[in-house]
């Protein structure tokens, strides 16, 4: 039978007659591990310091080089040797597999008394590196829980106990701060739903001498339950974990420690307790820390937003530092959900209290700007920013020039909308000022002070240049450019963009086409769709350069042409653009999906729709599994990851930030009902791989455990694979999956065996 359809696949033009482990060999070759080192020119690890100079890698020929930049003259000079740190890391790890330069990871680097204090990825020690060489730090003999720094670093804030500790960095000196924390009601917990994490949810004010904090009541807050696979009797993990729908979930209850006096003191804010919710994503931490809540300058005043349950009201409120006072100043209610940013990242509102004003980010016009009110009564004074484009993220506010950097995407007219690029405008009115000119997707890192910004350009096929600019734009200096030289000379292609048209025939839809090296436009290819559709984020995973998006270009040498589309539902273009299908997250783009797989084929004669297969992790799981029960027609081959297949056993806050708190419809129904993929498995006509790991503290296992409920009970065949010991993100077994993946493509949708148990691994 294999044999006959390989003669068709060679008289035809229309199959792969076999997949070799050359094949495989080489689709290895493009993943980001292998492609990464053969890049010349690229920038990484840029940091500013607190002195206004700048570090950053350039790596070149598999090798970083350490520069640090004065940027009053735009000369670099070298930061540290590469070497000294491996050395240090060597000998302050002597049990440990030795490290080499070249493989190092930076994962942090401050300035410290004129020299580097620099953290290494998967290595608890700190380094000092001056021109001396490098030095471990020796950690003063205290706990080992993870500590957030003070603004001048000699203290750290930690959680032992369900009490908030403070630990001198220098000397280890331990201080207890706070004595009533209890059992699932402790200050600072970082571990309601799928965090349960150790580390601690504070805000130093500027001087150091409170925190702003709480304390989290989850003690009727349901319980997740994960057992380990081991030898003997089964270790059990559990921890607070609330569900969409329950009656009660996790709380804080909002508290300043001032820090000030000789007996720290604990200040109640005179409010009632709060959701455990913020603006910017699931849980109550931001990009960059728990940005929800704002400081004054002076540490008097605090500022912070309340969420309600169902992220429809946001509330921005001030505290008095001192009695804890509380004064509820401007308040914003959406029909769907209230988010401080287009894409949940980094929220935008800011406290401004010496000049009694706040900006308030909203999508009111339907599109993300920036608003200027008065403190006092919460009035609009201005829009600083207008039109049909968005801000994505603020950089820097000069308050005595009345002048405000931020990140916008969209604004450009015809450039594609989800391309970044940097602006400034003044608070008091006037054009907003376009910084970074080129036609291109730009990563801005700006300095402390504002003065200077490093901005790296590129788009998905052309290489990075990361120039240094001012704040006017203009260019200080040229710090790297990237040669594709050899990454070419390895076979690399690029990927493509290309548009469609959405559901509605008329909204246009961005995506992302990889295509085999050895492309032959004589043949016809199956086609493999990545799929994650939000609605926070979207399929795509860059817009600008990257010399691996995921293992996209891998399987596509395989002999797939693979593709990723932003459909409606997603982020980064309007608010009814990403509101598409909110209260319907069955909905999952796959309607945008369907017809984007159809033009493309009707442009391209080589791609065979009739071979469609699909695939993602997480909610990207979801929609795999949804595309197969709800379009069987369409979709052959999909390979579910993870997912979210029924949102009420998952966490609370997401759910029902995007598809509303849970409201009975009568007759037994809600409106979740019929939303899980369970109840549409009997519809299953292709081929369906369920993977999840049984240790995810994330999507909890029992999510996928139901579908192959559904599909045993409708008698229906599909294929499955439990990973003991893996979470969410899988780890190490990764490479596993990645190899099967490619498999159960290479078998269904080429029709052929591919090299059996080919080893998969990381790169050497």
């Amino acid at each position: 039978m294999l044999g006959a359809l390989l003669l068709v696949g060679a008289a035809t033009g229309t199959a792969t007659a076999q997949v070799t482990s050359a094949d495989y060999q080489r689709a290895a070759s493009m993943l980001g591990d292998r492609t990464l080192p053969l890049l010349d020119g690229w920038l990484r690890d840029a940091t500013w310091l607190d002195d206004g100079s700048l570090v950053y890698g350039v790596m070149s020929a598999g090798k970083t080089a350490y520069l640090r930049l004065d940027p009053a003259t735009g000369q670099s000079t070298p930061a540290f040797d590469l070497q000294a740190l491996a050395d240090a890391v060597n000998q302050a790890n002597p049990k440990a597999k030795p490290v080499v330069p070249d493989k190092l990871s930076v994962g942090d680097i401050r300035g410290q008394d004129g020299a580097l204090r620099i953290r290494v990825r998967g290595d608890d020690h700190d380094y000092r590196c001056d021109d001396k060489g490098c030095r471990a730090l020796v950690k003063p003999k205290s706990g080992d829980e993870p500590g957030v720094v003070s603004p001048d670093g000699t203290r750290e804030a930690f959680v032992r106990d369900w009490n908030l500790w403070l630990r001198d960095t220098a000397t280890g000196k331990e201080t207890r701060l706070t004595a009533d924390g209890r059992p699932d009601y402790g200050y600072a917990t970082d571990n309601a739903g799928w965090k349960h994490t150790g580390d601690a949810v504070v805000v130093w004010s500027p001087d150091g001498q409170k925190l702003a904090t709480f304390q989290q009541d989850q003690r009727k807050t349901s319980t997740m339950t994960l057992v380990g696979t081991n030898v003997g009797a089964p270790k059990v993990q559990q921890w607070k974990y609330p569900f969409v729908g329950d009656k009660d979930v996790t709380m804080i209850e909002r508290v300043i420690v001032d820090l000030s006096a000789a007996t720290p003191q604990t200040i109640r804010l005179r409010m009632p307790p709060d959701q455990h919710r913020s603006t910017c994503a699931d849980d109550l931490l931001c990009s960059e820390g728990w940005e929800d809540v704002q400081w004054a300058p002076d540490g008097k005043t605090l500022a912070f937003v309340s969420t309600d349950r169902g992220h429809k009201t946001a509330t921005l409120r001030v505290a008095d530092a001192q009695t804890g006072a509380v004064r509820d100043v401007y308040t914003e209610t959406v029909a769907t959900q209230y988010q401080s940013a287009p894409a949940l990242d980094s929220v935008n509102w800011r406290y401004l209290p010496d000049s009694g004003e706040f900006i308030w980010f909203s999508q009111q016009s339907d599109w993300g700007h920036l608003y200027l009110h008065d403190l006092a009564s919460g009035k609009l004074k201005r829009q600083i920013t207008s039109g049909d484009w968005n801000v994505t993220k603020i950089a820097h506010i000069d308050p005595a020039a009345r002048t405000l950097w931020f990140r916008g995407v969209g604004r450009e007219a015809g450039r594609d909308p989800y391309l970044v690029h940097y602006y400034k405008v003044g608070l008091d009115g006037g054009e907003v000022q376009l910084l970074t000119p080129e036609n291109a997707n730009h990563a801005v890192t700006a300095s402390k002070d504002g003065r200077y910004f490093v901005d790296t350009y590129s788009t998905i096929d052309t290489a990075p240049v990361t120039l240094l600019r001012d704040a006017a734009g203009r260019q200080v200096a040229e710090l790297a450019r990237t040669d594709l030289s050899r990454l070419k000379a390895a076979g690399w292609v690029a990927p493509t963009a290309f548009t469609v048209k959405a559901r509605d025939g008329k909204t246009d839809l961005y995506g992302q086409m990889f295509k085999p090296s050895n492309f032959d436009p004589a043949k016809r290819y199956p086609i493999v769709t990545y799929i994650y559709p939000g609605p926070q984020v979207g399929s795509v995973r860059s817009r600008s350069f990257q010399p691996a998006h995921g293992d996209h270009q891998a399987l596509a040498e395989l002999g797939f042409i693979v593709i990723a589309v932003d459909g409606m539902g997603t982020p980064l273009r309007s608010k009814s653009f990403q509101d598409a299908w909110y209260g319907d997250m069955a909905d999952n783009t796959l309607p945008d999906q369907i017809a984007a797989l159809k033009q493309l084929a009707a442009r391209h004669p080589w791609i065979d729709a009739t071979r469609a297969g699909i695939w993602g992790h997480s909610g990207g799981g979801n929609a795999t599994a949804g595309a197969m029960f709800r379009y069987p027609d369409v979709y052959k081959v999909g390979i579910a990851e993870s997912g979210n297949h029924d949102n009420l056993s998952y966490e609370d806050d997401w759910a029902e930030r995007y598809h509303g708190l849970l409201a009975d419809k009568g007759d037994g129904k809600t409106n979740y009902s019929g939303q899980d993929n369970a109840a549409y498995a009997k519809n299953l006509k292709g081929k369906l791989f369920l993977l999840h790991g049984l240790m995810d503290d994330n999507v909890p296992p029992q999510s996928t455990l139901l579908v192959v409920d559904a599909l045993v009970k409708a008698n229906k065949d599909f294929d499955l694979l439990l990973l003991p010991h893996a979470r969410h993100g899988y780890g190490m077994d990764g490479y596993y999956v990645m190899r099967r993946r490619w498999d159960y493509f290479v078998q269904n949708l080429l029709g052929v065996e591919p090299p059996k148990e080919f080893a998969l691994k990381p790169a050497e």
